[in-house]
């Protein structure tokens, strides 16, 4: 295209996007130019990977407006939420308040300048250091997981003075190349490796492995920078660990003069059932990440969050790790707005309720579908299913899909399918999730007589 053809075809986009209603007309040229786009300029492996487009070629469904724990698609279709993006919906889609505060700053100025003090900045640093455990203090914000992992990295090396880390099996920390370096799952890491040295993976849960590896490292003069774990694994599939797990490790930390990072990007704002994941065990970690639903839904927001001793070692120079749009006005809105909402509607106490109703429901569903469903497990709205293999996983994804469930698989463990709504979703709407699950669990069950399960 040339330069006016590129004015026009924005033009067109934006008015698509300022459009009250469209045509049935546009709607199928949006459809169509969208699988375009996708195949000739962002990634044509999402057209085979993603349910929407596999299950419905001949018509896509393009995800276009939502509210609450409900989604249209382009076409008007209508979608009960329960992956939740992957936890950035723990207030919903499109919380009002959220929505408000955001709109509201994006009136006054949607960036800073960054050389002046930025009041909303200060604001959602002070509510971190409130409601997080212990001593938990002093925030730096970024936009994402990935980066917020990548900052307790840093942090971890310089304040301690040693570069090895432990991590967990299956553990997932991000897909830049540091927080890469801890996540345990060989598909990711093998196209990109060399990756950071001196990982140590342990079994998650397995605390005794845990001290074993501090104490060898010890022993050869290595020492370990800091352990990172999730509180409870999610792209693992909900794996929740042994109650001594968390005391243990904290101990095991203290004892050898290694940090604590606790990744609560997916698992932190209420998820499963407790403020902070780590809240299940009383265990205050030395640095704590958190992510997703700390930007209420609405804009990219993470933090990695530690302590006035820790912090320390970058006042001498607070640029040695920085960020362009981390922290910016409109995410901090969203920061602050998330927070009021997660207290003012208790959203972990709606996740634990939920969660538990919801957990009775799955595991009367395992008793009648035992053949096909190996396991339920999670805490909170922090739920997986894992099936007797990938096959299995797949068609109830689908199953799903198509009976107006949005669902999906998890991304180092393919036999299971996570349930990740919002907070709030409304009991109604679960009761609809459990039967349509009913349905597709008994059209897949009498679809595959003969079950083989994938090996371990």
């Amino acid at each position: 295209m040339n330069t006016q053809e590129l004015i026009q075809e924005s033009q067109r986009w934006l008015d698509i996007i300022s459009a009250k209603e469209l045509t049935a007309e546009q709607k199928e040229k949006i459809s169509t130019d969208t699988v375009d786009n996708f195949s000739f300029y962002y990634n044509r492996g999402y057209l085979e990977y993603r349910k929407s487009v596999i299950e419905m070629r001949d018509n896509p469904a393009l995800e276009w407006a939502g509210q609450g724990s409900t989604f249209e698609d382009l076409q008007g279709r209508t979608y009960i939420d329960c992956l939740g993006g992957y936890g950035i919906y723990s207030p919903g889609i499109r919380h009002p308040k959220v929505v408000k505060a955001v709109a509201d700053q994006l009136a006054r100025m949607p960036l800073s300048s960054q050389e002046l003090l930025d009041p909303l900045r200060g604001a959602l640093a002070e509510l971190l250091g409130e409601i997080t455990p212990g001593d938990l203090q002093y925030s730096f914000f970024i936009n994402n997981g990935t980066d917020a992992v990548e900052g307790a990295i840093k942090l971890a090396r310089i304040f301690t003075g040693k570069t090895n880390f432990i991590s967990s099996l299956r553990g997932f920390h991000g897909k830049s190349c540091g927080s890469l370096s801890l996540l345990g799952r060989w598909e990711y890491r093998e196209p990109f490796l060399p990756l950071l040295p001196g990982i140590h993976f342990v079994e998650f849960g397995d605390a005794e492995a845990v001290e074993d590896e501090l104490y060898k490292a010890d022993q050869t003069g290595k020492g370990i920078a800091a352990v990172i774990m999730e509180p409870i694994q999610g792209e693992a599939g909900a794996i929740v660990p042994p109650d001594d797990f968390w005391p243990r490790i904290r101990k095991a930390c203290n004892e050898y003069g290694a940090l604590l990072i606790a990744d609560e990007v997916q698992t932190g704002m209420g998820r499963t059932g407790k403020l902070f994941g780590v809240d299940h065990w009383g265990v205050v970690p030395d640095i704590l990440c958190l992510g997703k639903a700390i930007g209420g839904g609405v804009m990219p927001l993470s933090a990695f969050i530690s302590t006035p001793k820790i912090w320390s070692v970058l006042e001498s120079n607070p640029f040695i790790h920085s960020s362009t749009f981390g922290g910016n006005p409109l995410a901090c809105a969203a920061g602050i707005a998330a927070i009021n909402v997660t207290l003012s509607e208790d959203l972990p106490g709606q996740a634990a309720r939920k969660g538990k109703k919801l957990m009775g429901s799955l595991i009367r569903l395992k008793m009648r579908f035992d053949r096909i469903i190996h396991e339920v497990r999670g805490r909170g709205l922090l739920l997986g299913i894992e099936f007797a293999n990938t096959e299995i996983g797949y068609k109830v994804v689908s199953g799903l899909f198509r009976r107006g469930v949005l669902v999906a698989g998890t991304l180092t463990n393919s036999k299971v399918v996570r349930i990740e709504p919002a907070l709030n979703i409304p009991d109604k709407l679960l009761s609809q999730v459990v039967d349509a699950l009913e349905d597709t669990l008994k059209e897949v069950d009498e679809a595959m007589p003969d079950i083989q399960a994938d090996p371990e």
